[in-house]
C-alpha cells in the first residue's frame, strides 16, 4: 500500500473491501507484461498477444480477475473490469461491504490525472451505492503494486513458451494460473467498445461527488454516490 495513505477501516471490518488492487498499463521499464506486450500482434510463430489484459487482484482472498479487452485501453474499460469483477465475484464474497480501497498507479489508463477515470468511477459508486477509496502510488512506483508480483508475474509464467494463438486460449492460460499458496484467478474476454478521446468537461469534474484526502489529496481520494454537492472542488 502507499505509505502515508489515507487511515482506512481494518481489513477485517465486514463493511470494507480492502485491497483491491488494480494493474495500471505504463511505459515503465520492460518488466512482466509492459504496455507493449499488450499490442495485438502476429509472430513468426502465427500466436497473438492479448490486446488488453486488465488485472484487479483480491490482496485479501488471495484471487485475481482479469478482464481480456479487444478495444482501445480507455478508463472505461478499466472501470468495467472492476464493475465485472464486482457483479461476478466481490458482492457475494463481501456482501456487506459499504466501499471499496482501490490502489493503483498514477500512469495508464487508472492514473491519478486521468478525468475519465474519475467520472466512469462515480458511475460505478452511484450504480453500487458504496464509497470507492482510490489511492494512487507515486509516480515511477508502479513496481510497487502488489498485483505485479503476486498474480501478473505468474500468469506471465504460466504461459511462458505456449504460443497465444487465439483470445480463447489466452483466457484458458489466464483462467489456469495457480500458485502454491492458493491463488486462483478469473479470466473473461470483454468485447465491448471503449472509443478513445473521450472529453470531461470541467462541468462534469465539478459534478463529481469526491473529496480529496488531507495527504496528497491529487492520490488519495474518495468518491461516493449521491448528487453532487455545491462548490466542491474537483481533481484536474
Amino acid at each position: 500500500m502507499v505509505p502515508g495513505r489515507m487511515d482506512f477501516a481494518d481489513a477485517r471490518e465486514p463493511s470494507a473491501v480492502q485491497g483491491l488492487l488494480l494493474r495500471a498499463k505504463s511505459h515503465e521499464g520492460s518488466g512482466t507484461l509492459s504496455q507493449a506486450a499488450f499490442i495485438r500482434r502476429t509472430d513468426t510463430t502465427g500466436a497473438i498477444t492479448p490486446k488488453l489484459p486488465y488485472g484487479v487482484y483480491d490482496l485479501a482472498a488471495n484471487s485475481g480477475w482479469v478482464s481480456v479487452g479487444v478495444d482501445h485501453d480507455t478508463a472505461a474499460f478499466a472501470v468495467n473490469s472492476i464493475r465485472q469483477w464486482w457483479l461476478t465475484v466481490g458482492r457475494a464474497r463481501y456482501p456487506q461491504a459499504s466501499r471499496l480501497l482501490i490502489t493503483a498507479d498514477s500512469g495508464g489508463s487508472n492514473g491519478s490525472r486521468v478525468r475519465l477515470w474519475k467520472r466512469e468511477l462515480q458511475k460505478l459508486a452511484n450504480e453500487f451505492g458504496i464509497d470507492i477509496v482510490v489511492s494512487h502510488l507515486p509516480p515511477g512506483t508502479s513496481k510497487w503494486n502488489k498485483i505485479e508480483h503476486r498474480l501478473f508475474s505468474f500468469i506471465s509464467q504460466n504461459w511462458r513458451a505456449k504460443p497465444l494463438v487465439s483470445y480463447r486460449v489466452i483466457v484458458e492460460l489466464i483462467s489456469a494460473t495457480t500458485t502454491k499458496t492458493g491463488l486462483t484467478v478469473r479470466c473473461k474476454l470483454d468485447t465491448g467498445q471503449y472509443p478513445s478521446g473521450i472529453v470531461v468537461s470541467d462541468a462534469e469534474m465539478a459534478a463529481l461527488n469526491i473529496k480529496r484526502a488531507g495527504f496528497h489529496g491529487e492520490w488519495n481520494y474518495t468518491i461516493s454516490p449521491g448528487p453532487h454537492r455545491p462548490n466542491r472542488a474537483f481533481i484536474s
